[in-house]
């Protein structure tokens, strides 16, 4: 069992009276020190600050210059021939015998005559077939093989005719082949054309024909 306390041990019954008195203590302090206090007086220091001028220089871009070419390699030396080479070199006589009849000159070349040579592409006058496409149509020969595959078309034959409207060439510029490029040809070659003129002269001419295969 817990004894009581003495009332002398009990601090609280104090507690009131010393904090009142702490408190009146303290502003009694706060007013005599703002009494007797002496004024304080400080001095105010300003502070000069200098400004700086700064130069800004505008910077000069640099531009990359193109290096020139290396220069060409020098020529490799070729060596020289020697005495003993030029020794040995035949030296023939350069005195012309005037009394000895010089040969006659070489016969100029003959000029031959090509087929091929000056024949007109663009004339006033084509070649016309004697008896028109037609008479080409009927000389055709239909290939079996082709009419078998079915094979139809147009086969463009380049013809070559002379003066007197013979075709001394021809050949295939586009063909459907099966043998329809063959009987083409075979049958532009039989025929008789009459010959293109250029300013009323019959000339050389060079033309393109269609030869049409179609079955029936």
């Amino acid at each position: 069992m817990a004894l009581p306390k003495t009332p002398s041990a009990d601090l609280k019954k104090k507690y009131r009276k010393t904090f009142e008195t702490g408190i009146i203590i303290s502003l009694v302090f706060v007013i005599l020190s703002f009494k007797y206090f002496p004024e304080y007086k400080y001095e105010q220091n300003s502070a000069t600050i200098t400004q700086e001028l700064v130069n800004v220089e505008d910077v000069i871009l640099t531009k990359l210059e193109k290096q020139p070419p290396p220069p060409p390699k020098p020529p490799i030396p070729v060596e020289a021939p020697t005495d003993d080479l030029i020794d040995n070199v035949p030296i023939e006589p350069t005195e012309i015998d005037f009394k000895t009849p010089l040969p006659p000159p070489p016969p100029p070349p003959e000029e031959k005559d090509d087929n091929l040579s000056k024949i007109f592409v663009s004339v006033e006058q084509l070649p016309q077939p004697v008896g028109g496409i037609a008479a080409i149509q009927k000389k055709i020969i239909y290939p079996e093989i082709a009419k078998r595959a079915g094979v139809q078309g147009r086969v463009f034959v380049e013809v070559f005719v002379d003066e007197n409207g013979n075709v001394f060439d021809a050949k295939i510029v586009k063909g459907i082949g099966a043998g329809c490029d063959e009987a083409a040809l075979k049958a532009v070659l039989a025929t008789k054309f009459i010959p293109g003129k250029q300013r009323d002269k019959p000339v050389k001419v060079k033309m393109t024909i269609p030869v049409v295969f179609k079955l029936r």
